[in-house]
This record gives C-alpha cells, sequence and structure tokens, in this order.
C-alpha cells in the first residue's frame, strides 16, 4: 500500500468529503455489510449491464493486491453482482474492498469472509455471464464519477473518491480538517462556556452572510 493510500486509510470519510466540499461522495444508500469495515485503494472499475457479472470475474482475475473493486451495475438490486464464492475469490486474490451501485447475495457467507462489502443491499437473484461488460473504464458509482486509479476510501459513514491528478492536494486538505476537528473536540467538548462561545459565533457568522 503507497504511502498517499495508508495515509488515506487512517482520515475519516467524513473529514475527506468535507475538503472535497462533498463533491465525491457516493450515493449514501451505498453501505458497508458490517460498519466495522475500513479501507482505502485504488479503483479498478467495472462496467457490467444489469444481470451479468463475467466482467467481475474479469476484474477479480486481472486486480493486482490493493485494488478496490468499483462497479457500475446501474443501480440494479434485482440480481447480485456477486456471491459469497466470487467475493471470497476476490478476497484470496488481494482485492481490498467491493464497491457497487448494485446489490450481493449469499448475505452469512459474504459477512463470515470479513471481507469488505460495499452496496445497497442483498438479493436472492444471481446475475447470468452472457459476457458483456468493461473493466477500467471511466464509470458512474452511486451517481458519482470514477476513473480507474483514483483512490476510493470507505468506512462506516460512506464512501468517497479521491480523483489521483488531485490526491496529494486532497490528503493535505483532509489532514488539516481532521486537526482541527481534534482541536476543537479537546478545546470545546466538556466545557460549557467554550460550547456556548462556538454557538454563538457560528450563529454570528450565519447572520452575517
Amino acid at each position: 500500500m503507497s504511502t498517499t493510500i495508508g495515509k488515506f486509510q487512517g482520515i475519516p470519510t467524513t473529514c475527506i468529503s468535507d475538503a472535497m466540499e462533498g463533491l465525491n461522495n457516493l450515493d449514501p444508500t451505498i453501505k458497508p455489510l458490517k460498519e466495522s469495515y475500513k479501507f482505502s485503494g485504488r479503483a479498478l472499475t467495472v462496467k457490467m449491464p444489469v444481470g451479468d457479472n463475467l466482467a467481475v470475474l474479469k476484474a477479480i482475475g486481472e486486480a493486482k493486491p490493493g485494488d478496490v473493486l468499483v462497479i457500475d451495475a446501474k443501480g440494479d438490486q434485482y440480481r447480485a453482482v456477486a456471491g459469497d464464492f466470487i467475493l471470497g475469490m476476490a478476497k484470496t486474490l488481494g482485492v481490498s474492498a467491493l464497491v457497487v451501485d448494485g446489490v450481493i447475495r449469499d448475505i452469512l457467507g459474504t459477512k463470515e469472509l470479513n471481507f469488505p462489502v460495499f452496496c445497497k443491499g442483498t438479493t436472492v437473484a444471481a446475475s447470468g455471464k452472457a459476457g458483456v461488460g468493461e473493466i477500467n473504464v471511466p464509470i458512474s458509482c452511486g451517481g458519482t464519477s470514477v476513473y480507474p486509479g483514483d483512490i476510493i476510501v470507505g468506512d462506516a459513514d460512506g464512501v468517497v473518491v479521491i480523483p489521483q491528478q488531485s490526491e496529494e492536494e486532497i490528503l493535505q486538505a483532509s489532514l488539516n480538517k481532521l486537526k482541527k476537528d481534534e482541536e476543537r473536540e479537546a478545546n470545546i467538548s466538556g466545557n460549557t462556556e467554550a460550547l456556548r462561545k462556538y454557538i454563538d459565533s457560528m450563529l454570528s457568522r450565519t447572520s452575517s452572510k
């Protein structure tokens, strides 16, 4: 894992989102199967038609250790993009997480894998394998553009996309936001007088606009 990706792993998605002014968040319906899941890695993108997951298998076969599979499944919630068998393959081959604007199946077996899956839910229906689809192309996932190689970070609050051309700038802004949040917590939390001053300052700032 590169230094940049590793540093993003330690930053809450909320801070990263604030640093990007909320412009690159995936739709909040895409949630982790377990709140404890947290990951960061580079996107290996998958564009698939509804109900045909052969491109997902191709992506798993070509993934490098640490890659995040980001799948454009068109938001379909009837047919699963993968079940516990395919997800187990992804984990074994070093994929760090799977993010999809769709659903998976075999929920109990998938949770036992302890493999970060972020999706819209679960279903019972499988996908077919007609062979249509593409990998490593620009996609839209959860209403957000994702390019191959973008850094993807996910935790209990959701998933954010960091465009690779500005990742260092966004990293610094995210670290600055995290530091400010920690300082605010240390200085204000539990201090009644400081809390009132903070509220007054926020209200006066709003009223002056």
